[in-house]
C-alpha cells in the first residue's frame, strides 16, 4: 500500500475503489498519526504520519492506494494517545454487551466499511403520516427474553424474525431506540437504554449475530421495508455535541441505510437547522412531547376537568408538528404497570428510588401492585384497553409501546436504564398464556384504519365541509350537541362525519366517570342507524346485538363505546317510518 494526498472531506474512512481516504479533525499544535491493525490483531502493523502541514485547518486527511480495506482495522494517535475515529463507520472489539473491556487502547478500533451492498431495489417507503401505526422497541430488549423464541434473540436478526408478528398487529413503522455504538459500560450502572456520548455513525456491534453490523442493520431494514414497515432512529445525541455533525450523521444513516426517519432532542439540535436540510426534507423528524401521554392519562383515571384538553388532543393532527401520540413510552411506566402502580419502585436501580419521574398520573385501580382479587384485575384489564381507544381513536399519529399490547411488566419499574435483564426485557410469555389484549388491539388498529374519518391527512376544522348538514367533527354531552365540560365532568362524546371520508360516521361516547352515563345520540344521517361495537367489557368490533334504541345509549362506568353509521335496509326504513307514524298518531289522540 501507498501513502498519497487525500482529501479533506468527508470525515471518517471513506472505502472507494482500491483506496481508502481518512479525515479527521484534530486541534492546532498536535501531532496526529493513523495505525492500522491487521483484522483481529492486537498491535498495529502500520502507522503513518498525519502531519499539521499537510492538512487544512484542523483537518489531518491522506489517502492510502492498492489496500485491501476488508483485512484492516484502524485508529488515530494524537499527541501519544490511541483514539476512535469519532467518524467511524463500524467498530471491532465490542462484540459482548456489557464487557467491561481491559486498558489496552488498541481493543477497540475501527472498520473499513465498504459501500457496497445488494439493497435488491430497496427504497424508503414515504408513508403517509396519518396512515402510520408505529411501534416503539429496544433493539436488544425486545428479543432478549427467552420467551421470545426466536433463533437470533437481542439482534437486528431478532426484529426481523418478529416483523410476521408485527404486521398481523398492523404495525407499519418500528421506532428504535439507540443503535449506534454507545458504551453501555462508561459508568458504574450499565447504560441500557444507550443514551449519551457515543460512536453516531456506527451501528452497536453487540446488536449484531453474526460478524457485520452494519450489513445486518441494512438487512433488517430491507426486509422492515419488505413487509411495508418504516424504520425510525432515536437519535438524542449528547449536549454539545456540533449541529453539523448531528446533520452529517442523520444524512448518513437516510443515504447509507435508507431509514426513514428520526426522534431527535430539539435541545441538542437546532430543530430548525434540520426541518430546513434539502436532503432531509421528504424525511419523517419528530421530537418526543409528552403533552397527549398526560393528558389521556389524567383522562383515564377519572381526573376532573380534562374534557376540554381532552378534545384538542384528540383532534390535533401531531403530524404537523414532527409528534406522535403516545401513552406509554420508555421514559415512564409500561400500560400494564400504569394501571397497577400509584408509585414508582425503582429500588432496583440503586439509586433509593430517587430515579425516575415522579409524576406519573397513574393509578392502581385500588392494589399496588400484582393482585389476585377479580374485581382489580377486570378493572385494570379494561382501563388497558380504554387507554388502546383513547390512543388510536385520535387524530395524529399514533404509538405503540413493545409488549403493551400483552400486559407486559416492569414491576413498577419506570426508568430501567440500567436493567440489562429481565426487568427491562419485553416478557412474551404473557402473550402464550392470553393472547385476548394482542386480539383486541389488532382490531382496533384494523377499524381505525378501516375509517378514513378517524385519521385524516389534515387537521379537523370542526366546520361542515361538503354541505352535508354536519361538521367534520362535533362534541357532545350527555345531550347531543351540548358539551359537559363543567370541572367535575368525565363523559365526552365525539362524532366524526365520514360525508367525505368513505361515508361511515363514527360516535364514540368516552365515560371515565365511576358512574354509568346516558349519552342522548346525534343523528347518524339519513336512511341510517347506528351500530354498537364495544360494550363495558370493550369487546371489539362488532360482536354485539344491534343497537335497539337508536336515541340513546347507556355507557358503562370507565368505559367507551364506539358507534358506527349504517345503511337502514328499505323494510326497516318501511318499518320505521310506520312506527313513527303510528306513535305520532297516538300522541294527536291523546292530545
Amino acid at each position: 500500500m501507498k501513502k498519497t494526498k487525500g482529501r479533506p472531506q468527508p470525515f471518517g474512512a471513506v472505502v472507494d475503489g482500491s483506496g481508502v481516504n481518512f479525515a479527521v479533525q484534530v486541534p492546532a499544535g498536535k501531532k496526529c498519526g493513523l495505525l492500522l491493525y491487521r483484522e483481529g490483531g492486537k498491535e498495529p502493523e502500520h502507522s503513518f504520519d498525519m502531519s499539521e502541514d499537510e492538512g487544512i485547518g484542523e483537518v489531518r486527511f491522506l489517502r492510502l492506494e492498492d489496500i485491501e480495506a476488508e483485512k484492516y482495522e484502524y485508529n488515530y494517535v494524537i499527541d501519544g494517545k490511541v483514539y476512535v475515529d469519532p467518524y467511524v463507520r463500524e467498530i471491532a472489539g465490542k462484540k459482548r454487551f456489557g464487557r467491561r473491556y481491559d486498558e489496552n487502547p488498541h481493543q477497540i478500533r475501527g472498520r473499513l466499511v465498504s459501500a457496497e451492498y445488494n439493497w435488491e431495489s430497496d427504497s424508503r417507503l414515504h408513508l403517509p403520516w396519518h396512515e402510520v401505526i408505529a411501534y416503539s422497541l429496544h433493539v436488544r430488549g425486545f428479543t432478549k427474553h427467552s420467551s421470545s423464541r426466536v433463533q437470533h434473540r437481542g439482534t437486528y436478526r431478532g426484529v426481523i424474525e418478529k416483523l410476521p408478528y408485527l404486521r398481523e398487529l398492523g404495525i407499519n413503522q418500528i421506532q428504535c431506540m439507540p443503535i449506534y455504538e454507545f458504551d453501555e459500560c462508561a459508568s458504574a450502572r450499565i447504560n441500557y437504554w444507550g443514551y449519551g456520548p457515543a460512536y453516531y455513525f456506527a451501528p452497536k456491534e453487540a446488536y449484531a449475530a453474526g460478524d457485520s453490523a452494519v450489513r445486518e442493520l441494512k438487512d433488517m431494514v430491507k426486509a422492515c421495508h419488505r413487509e411495508g414497515i418504516e424504520v425510525v432512529l432515536e437519535m438524542p445525541f449528547a449536549g454539545g455535541i456540533p449541529a453539523q455533525t448531528a446533520l452529517e450523521c442523520l444524512r448518513a444513516y437516510m443515504l447509507e441505510y435508507h431509514i426513514d426517519g428520526f426522534v431527535v432532542n430539539p435541545y441538542c439540535v437546532p430543530w430548525d437547522m434540520l426541518t430546513k436540510d434539502p436532503l432531509l426534507k421528504d424525511i419523517k423528524l419528530m421530537r418526543k412531547d409528552d403533552t397527549f401521554q398526560n393528558i389521556m392519562r389524567r383522562f383515564l383515571k377519572g381526573d376532573e376537568n380534562m374534557v376540554n384538553d381532552v378534545i384538542r388532543a384528540l383532534r390535533h393532527n401531531s403530524a404537523a408538528d414532527g409528534k406522535c401520540n403516545y401513552i406509554t413510552t420508555h421514559t415512564g411506566f409500561t400500560l400494564w404497570d400504569l394501571v397497577s402502580y400509584d408509585s414508582k419502585h425503582n429500588e432496583a436501580n440503586g439509586e433509593n428510588n430517587t430515579d425516575g419521574p415522579d409524576y406519573n398520573y397513574s393509578w392502581n385501580c385500588g392494589a399496588e401492585g400484582p393482585s389476585r382479587k377479580k374485581t382489580v384485575m377486570e378493572l385494570r384489564k379494561s382501563q388497558v384497553k380504554n387507554a388502546f381507544l383513547l390512543l388510536l381513536s385520535a387524530q395524529g399519529t399514533p404509538c405503540l409501546l413493545a409488549g403493551d399490547e400483552f400486559y407486559n411488566s416492569q414491576k413498577g419499574n419506570n426508568n430501567v436504564y440500567c436493567q440489562d435483564n429481565e426487568i427491562g426485557w419485553v416478557d412474551w410469555s404473557r402473550l402464550k398464556t392470553d393472547d385476548s389484549l394482542f386480539q383486541y388491539v389488532k382490531s382496533v388498529i384494523a377499524f381505525r384504519n378501516a375509517h378514513p374519518c378517524l385519521h385524516r391527512p389534515e387537521e379537523l376544522m370542526g366546520f361542515d365541509r361538503t354541505a352535508c348538514g354536519v361538521p367534520d367533527v362535533s362534541y357532545h354531552g350527555e345531550n347531543a350537541w351540548q358539551i359537559k365540560a363543567e370541572v367535575s365532568s368525565r363523559q365526552l362524546g365525539v362524532l366524526y362525519s365520514g360525508a367525505d371520508a368513505g361515508g361511515v360516521e363514527c360516535f364514540f361516547a368516552y365515560n371515565m366517570h365511576w358512574l354509568p352515563h346516558v349519552f342522548a345520540l346525534p343523528s347518524p344521517g339519513k336512511d341510517k342507524k347506528w351500530r354498537l361495537l364495544t360494550d363495558a367489557g370493550n369487546r371489539m368490533p362488532g360482536t354485539l346485538p344491534e343497537l335497539r334504541d337508536q336515541k340513546k345509549i347507556e355507557v358503562a362506568q370507565r368505559s367507551i363505546a364506539v358507534l358506527v353509521s349504517v345503511k337502514e335496509e328499505k323494510k326497516a326504513r318501511k318499518r320505521s317510518r310506520a312506527k313513527k307514524s303510528a306513535e305520532k298518531g297516538g300522541e294527536q289522540e291523546k292530545s
